[in-house]
């Protein structure tokens, strides 16, 4: 993995996604899934790309290559398009950082299964949170 690893959310522990690559702009979240993560269709809960979405574009904006420094934001604007069913057994939603400034950033961000096919992309708009 690159960059460092943060402690696990209480939200990251109970989903079981992990944070498998971290750098400036970018950031790769990945799921194996499993049955507490399907709907009723016995498919991943749309609820649950948006999650992954969300999240590898919130990790995106926010690496600051200090441990010690770390960078939080909140979500304003979350935009999640379905595209198909996933055919693997692991999600991977990977993100990259495409603008902003001081205060805000946008990102965008699409999620696969393992065999390579697309399963929802999104965007979203973001805001830096003061530390202290």
């Amino acid at each position: 993995m690159t960059g460092w690893q943060e402690p696990p959310s209480g939200l990251q522990t109970h989903l079981g996604y992990e944070l498998t690559a971290w750098e400036r702009d970018f950031a790769r979240v990945e799921l194996p899934l499993a049955p507490h993560v399907m709907n009723r269709q016995g498919l991943p809960h749309g609820g649950i790309h948006a999650t992954l979405l969300d999240t590898a574009m919130g990790f995106a904006g926010c690496y600051t290559g200090d441990p010690d420094r770390r960078q939080m934001a909140l979500t304003l604007s979350l935009t999640v398009n379905f595209l198909g069913q996933a055919q693997g057994a692991r999600l991977i939603a990977e993100a990259h950082r495409t603008g902003g400034g001081k205060s805000t950033y946008f990102a965008e961000a699409t999620v696969r299964d393992e065999t390579g096919t697309a399963v929802a992309t999104g965007t979203g708009v973001f805001r830096y949170r003061r530390s202290g």
